[in-house]
């Protein structure tokens, strides 16, 4: 059967919108490797957080406390806590590590979720997922090599950025049920901005126009990839939309190329082909899972077929409903017993 066009014409905007997501976050990660040569990450990370605010001005000031207005607030600080905490382990690791070694390493998220998910939430994840799980590790050690030589910062810090984001991930889906777009980027930056300032203190410098240039346009890119990422979610299956992020790779890789002269070598990229399709694959059978989920409910029972269930529903339903005045029909038209002979 044929999808209905509102699904297609979901399924096609929320693909749009995250290939525009993917190119936004890649444009970040490279203008990230290229400013981090003279300004702190730690810096960068508070003007990301700050200059990301400028393009929600006019809906703040257009919505004000009404736009911002919410019971979950809780949830919206540690969805910033979680961010901050992978915005620094990931701008470090960029100004350390190729770009596209990094992006592909972080291409691990949707396997380190499910791991996640197995651990603190208990949820079930059976032999295929913890096959497609280890085919993904495999991917990574693919893209670190640790064996033989020293295992790389910035690969190890890509990994825990990572691990933040999954969690800060889940947070964005729960928080996407009540809370609009705008104001879930907004929060984000308004609580981000001021933590961020912590850290950056401690290695502070006065940046040149030139870098609040590179930074002012880094923080536009990164409040239009947030942005077009929980609209993506609200238009398709995140399971769905999910497959176009892995557009990131080629797109830091050919901007990386261009800007540095950084080359992918072929361990990369193998690394990378088996991440993204172990994620792939848990992606879909996150996909089947949660639609059985949704089918099993309006399926009938067993107990129907059951030789022994239907007597028992017979029997009671005269009972129950009997009206006690009404003559026994069962003695009435009962055959008449002759004598014994």
């Amino acid at each position: 059967m044929q999808p209905s066009p509102p699904t297609e014409h979901n399924a096609l905007r929320g693909t749009l919108l995250m290939i525009g997501s993917a190119f936004c976050m890649a444009a970040m990660a490279v203008l990230i490797r290229y400013i981090t040569h003279d300004v702190h990450p730690f810096e960068v990370a508070f003007f990301r957080n700050l200059f990301g605010l400028i393009p929600m001005l006019p809906w703040i000031l257009t919505h004000g406390r009404t736009g911002l207005k919410t019971d979950r607030f809780k949830l919206h600080f540690m969805r910033a806590a979680l961010g901050l905490g992978a915005m620094l382990c990931l701008f470090t690791a960029l100004s350390i590590s190729p770009a596209a070694q990094v992006i592909a390493i972080n291409f691990t998220l949707p396997i380190l979720t499910t791991v996640l998910a197995a651990l603190i939430v208990r949820e079930t994840v059976r032999a295929r997922r913890w096959s497609a799980i280890a085919i993904g590790f495999v991917g990574a050690m693919i893209i670190i090599r640790p064996f033989g030589q020293s295992l790389e910062t910035g690969m190890v810090l890509a990994l825990v950025a990572t691990l933040f984001m999954a969690a800060a991930m889940t947070t964005v889906k729960m928080l996407s049920r009540t809370e609009s777009a705008n104001a879930i980027v907004t929060w984000m930056g308004l609580i981000m901005a001021p933590l961020s300032l912590i850290p950056a203190l401690m290695y502070w410098q006065m940046p040149t126009l030139w870098q609040f240039a590179v930074l002012l346009l880094l923080g536009a890119f990164a409040t239009a990839g947030q942005q077009l990422l929980v609209r993506a979610y609200r238009a398709a299956d995140q399971s769905y939309v999910m497959i176009f992020d892995f557009l990131r790779l080629p797109f830091v890789a050919a901007m990386a190329f261009v800007m540095f002269g950084e080359v992918v070598d072929i361990w990369t990229w193998a690394g990378a082909a088996l991440i993204i399709g172990s994620a792939l694959y848990i992606a879909r059978r996150e996909a089947v899972l949660a639609k059985q989920a949704r089918i099993e409910p309006r399926l009938p029972t067993s107990a129907p077929a059951d030789a022994q269930a239907i007597p028992v529903t017979k029997i009671d339903r005269p009972v129950l409903t009997k009206d006690p005045d009404a003559p026994d029909t069962a003695a009435t038209h009962a055959p008449e017993r002759k004598p014994d002979a």
